[in-house]
């Protein structure tokens, strides 16, 4: 079985229905014919791509191309909601919207670095240029819709690394929830790997007759059903 967290499936079949050529997505919007609560966002993080949608309509409305995370600092993978918009400056450009990712503090913003649009430049947030940050700002809403998603293997996109006690990230988060499924984990779905995670992978474990470890590493993964391909 292979992971996938698509997160949104409603905005990703919009997208693969409805795209037919970069052209005709480039266009100026009028934001008083949208409906703001039907929006929702969905971002390609190795294309390098972000995706406007009407998730009512099952249509795709505009695309811009951005930035995102570097191999180490990698954008975070999963299905959020946009929490926070300000007008703040310097190396986050002229607008900022930030997406409720528990493990620590990720967005949507502009740039002082053009440049970097298109590439893998960021330290895990997604960039814009100013003058498309600034058009997506005044159309979505609180509690818009953000799935970020980077290819078939969901929260392990960015690879199947060794756990350790106090990592952060999407895979963090998708342990916990094979666990709570489980009926091992009953802490927060954090993306942290804290103390309540590590007595609970113990427990599991203990149960499997397996080797006391605190990494969770290929074995691991393994026994929860997440399968790598090799």
């Amino acid at each position: 079985m292979i992971v996938v967290m698509l997160g949104d499936k409603i905005i990703k079949n919009a997208l693969m229905k409805s795209y037919k050529s970069t052209e005709q997505f480039n266009v100026v919007l009028d934001e008083k014919k949208l409906d703001k609560k039907n929006l929702g966002i969905f971002i390609d993080i190795e294309a390098n791509k972000l995706y406007l949608m009407d998730r009512k309509q099952n249509i795709l409305l505009k695309q811009y191309t951005v930035a995102t995370g570097k191999y180490k600092t990698p954008t975070p993978i999963g299905t959020f909601r946009i929490i926070q918009k300000s007008r703040w400056g310097e190396g986050f450009g002229t607008r900022w919207m930030r997406i409720n990712v528990p493990w620590g503090q990720y967005g949507i913003h502009g740039t002082n670095k053009p440049y970097t649009i298109g590439y893998n430049a960021s330290h895990g947030c997604v960039r814009m240029r100013n003058k498309d940050i600034e058009e997506l700002y005044d159309i979505v809403a609180y509690n818009t819709p953000v799935v970020l998603f980077r290819g078939i293997y969901g929260a392990f996109s960015n690879g199947f690394r060794t756990i350790k006690h106090g990592d952060r990230g999407s895979d963090v988060l998708e342990v916990q929830k094979r666990l709570k499924r489980k009926g091992y984990y009953f802490g927060a779905l954090d993306g942290i790997y804290g103390d309540s995670l590590k007595k609970s992978l113990h427990k599991f474990l203990e149960d499997k007759n397996a080797p006391q470890t605190d990494w969770i590493n290929y074995n691991i993964y393994k026994m929860l059903d997440i399968n790598i391909v090799d």
